[in-house]
């Protein structure tokens, strides 16, 4: 169940026991996420500042703000829309031809912006193509209590972000059903 980048992004604002918590609040966080995404190529140690996270984290919850528009029915709100466009904008890229007949060839992003920008952008450009592709009919909000994360629904039986969100929504189905008894 790997989720696009922009939704994995999305949800680094998660909830443990209904206990919302920051994945990428600092910036440790943020050089590990990114690192754990391959964003980070360029970035090198103590790339990754304060200001740098305040930014991710606009986008971040941009990209939330759109998600959850999605999965309500509603309209996407326009300042998300604005902040999503600027960061994708940020970084000029272009695929290029890496390889060697030994290792065999593969096709790479090259951007001209620094590392920080083009990954923002790289989250940017994915989350548009989730939101304005034909992924944004299997957008969903997990449901399960205390959740808060969404997730691109790629099987029919699938209602939850996550086999751990399954089982807490059937426990809590079956605490209710007995205790009605």
């Amino acid at each position: 169940m790997t989720e696009p980048l922009a939704v994995a992004f999305a949800n680094t604002w998660y909830a443990v026991r209904g206990d919302e918590r920051e994945g990428v609040g600092t910036p440790l966080d943020l050089a590990k996420w990114l690192d754990s995404q391959r964003l980070s190529a360029g970035v090198g140690e103590g790339g990754v500042g304060g200001g740098d996270v305040r930014e991710f984290l606009t986008l971040r919850d941009a990209i939330r703000a759109l998600l959850r528009a999605t999965t309500e029915g509603e309209a996407l709100p326009e300042a998300a829309k604005a902040t999503l466009n600027t960061a994708s904008e940020q970084a000029p890229s272009w695929p290029a031809l890496a390889g060697s007949a030994d290792s065999g060839y593969g096709v790479i992003e090259v951007s001209s912006a620094d590392p920080l920008s083009a990954a923002r952008a790289r989250i940017a450009r994915d989350a548009i193509a989730v939101l304005g592709g034909p992924l944004r009919e299997d957008v969903r909000a997990c449901h399960a209590p205390g959740c808060v994360q969404y997730f691109v629904k790629d099987h029919p039986r699938r209602e939850w972000c996550s086999a751990a969100c399954g089982n807490r929504a059937r426990v809590a189905r079956h605490y209710l059903k007995s205790k009605d008894s």
